[in-house]
């Protein structure tokens, strides 16, 4: 099945212009729209997204994905963001739908914007379910990977790493660090059912982080092991099936889904 795809952009709070991709069935109308958070330093056009994308909207459901400040074709630097400005995109984003009518009522984040989307729900009247996929319990995750860089980033502000092939600029707005605790009372108060999905094989997040959020979460809450998938869920057959179980999931706690 063929999805119609419109291309549109939105402001951020910092009047950042972002670009976003709403994805539609291909015929009539959806059941109901989801918001989709990318992994940190990729794009809303990361191959894994656009199968899991299709998934949704074969299963008659819309996606609104977008790139975060700094990314893919969003303005901004990239190095002057950091956590926070994540979830404030998050909300900027959902806050844009609203306006259009398209108010989500899934929030979905792969990687760390899995952890954005987590602090982001509380704030989206309209979201009345969560999913995070190879997410990080704590967003503090990124400031480890990054503290053979701290001095560096502590004096110049920035510093340009490889990651996935690819030379990215970060910035010292990653380097703030969140206890334990805090996540885990952020996670506890979600008052929204929760589904995490993470793959026991993941190289990048190890499945413990899953297992945190699912652990830190009330019900209902559920958990799925992604046997044999990688974190970037490069093969298109996980994605879609990803996709397919979140279609299927959402469909049991979003009204009129």
């Amino acid at each position: 099945m063929i999805m119609r795809v419109e291309s549109l952009n939105f402001e951020n709070a910092q009047g950042h212009r972002l670009s976003g991709r709403l994805d539609r069935p291909s015929e009539g109308a959806p059941r109901a729209v989801v918001l989709f958070a990318h992994c940190f330093t990729c794009s809303k056009n990361l191959s894994a997204i656009v199968h899991l994308s299709r998934a949704l909207t074969d299963a008659q459901y819309a996606v609104f994905r977008f790139d975060f400040t700094g990314l893919g074709e969003s303005q901004g630097d990239f190095a002057e963001t950091g956590f926070v400005s994540h979830v404030d995109d998050v909300e900027a984003a959902a806050a844009f739908l609203a306006r259009k009518g398209l108010a989500p009522r899934l929030l979905v984040g792969h990687s760390l914007g899995g952890a954005a989307v987590l602090y982001a729900a509380s704030s989206v009247a309209s979201c009345q379910a969560v999913a995070v996929i190879g997410a990080p319990f704590n967003p503090t995750h990124v400031a480890r990977l990054l503290r053979p860089y701290r001095d560096t980033l502590q004096r110049d502000g920035a510093v340009e790493i490889v990651l996935g092939g690819r030379t990215v600029r970060v910035g010292r707005g990653f380097l703030e660090e969140t206890s334990d605790d805090v996540v885990a009372e952020r996670v506890r108060f979600l008052n929204r059912p929760l589904l995490v999905l993470h793959a026991p094989e993941d190289a990048v997040v190890s499945v413990e982080n899953g297992e945190r959020i699912f652990h830190a979460a009330r019900h209902p809450k559920s958990f799925i092991a992604l046997a044999g998938a990688d974190h970037l869920l490069s093969d298109k057959r996980d994605a879609r099936y990803v996709g397919g179980l979140l279609a299927a999931w959402a469909g049991r706690f979003i009204l009129g889904a």
